[in-house]
């Protein structure tokens, strides 16, 4: 079995969205071990929003079903498009299936850009309309810098979790089992998560 950790590393250097703040850790020696302190936004990194995060009501990162981040999975390379993923990309690309990671031309990049590849409203539309129940994409949000929330809200409402800024630059274009848990996090937004891909 081939497995795809496809987790950004969290560092004090990793990639955050512009107004979060930005992760520290504090190490500390007590003698016999070390521990650390840990200061991050529920949306550090390698993340997943639960529907509370937009739609300010419904289930919290603790909530959510978890068939939902576990089974079969299809990553989409859409590497060729620019910074606008439509519907008319991902037609005849995601039919029959229930999870839906999409592999951008943002994938091994480490620093912030206003016009990272995300989600048109159509696209998210798409995507609910074929009863996907997980999308995730490789850059730092779904949906645009200059975003009004429709996009996050169409897929949050209708039940598709959402995982951003996972990194796909080795993963190539296919069908894979895909295992992504978030901490479970009582009532919150959101979750730094683990993800990681298998392929047979």
């Amino acid at each position: 079995m081939k497995i795809f950790d496809i987790t950004r590393p969290l560092s004090a250097g990793t990639l955050v969205y512009p107004g979060d703040v930005k992760p520290s850790f504090t190490q500390r020696d007590e003698g016999n071990y070390l521990i650390s302190d840990l200061h991050m936004s529920t949306h550090t990194g390698t993340h997943i929003d639960a529907p509370v995060h937009y739609l300010k009501y419904g289930e919290t990162i603790d909530s959510i079903p978890l068939i939902n981040l576990i089974g079969g999975c299809r990553v989409v390379d859409v590497s060729s498009v620019g910074s606008t993923i439509t519907a008319e990309h991902l037609n005849g690309k995601i039919d029959t299936i229930t999870r839906l990671l999409l592999k951008t031309s943002f994938s091994g990049h480490h620093q912030f850009i206003e016009n990272y590849p995300s989600l048109s409203f159509d696209a998210a539309h798409l995507i609910t309309s074929k009863g996907i129940r997980c999308v995730g994409i490789d850059s730092p949000s779904i949906e645009s810098y200059h975003c009004d929330g429709t996009v996050h809200r169409e897929l949050l409402q209708k039940g598709c979790i959402i995982i951003e800024l996972v990194d796909l630059s080795e993963v190539p274009e296919g069908d894979y089992d895909m295992i992504a848990l978030p901490l479970r996090l009582e009532g919150l937004d959101g979750s730094p998560a683990r993800v990681v891909l298998m392929k047979t």
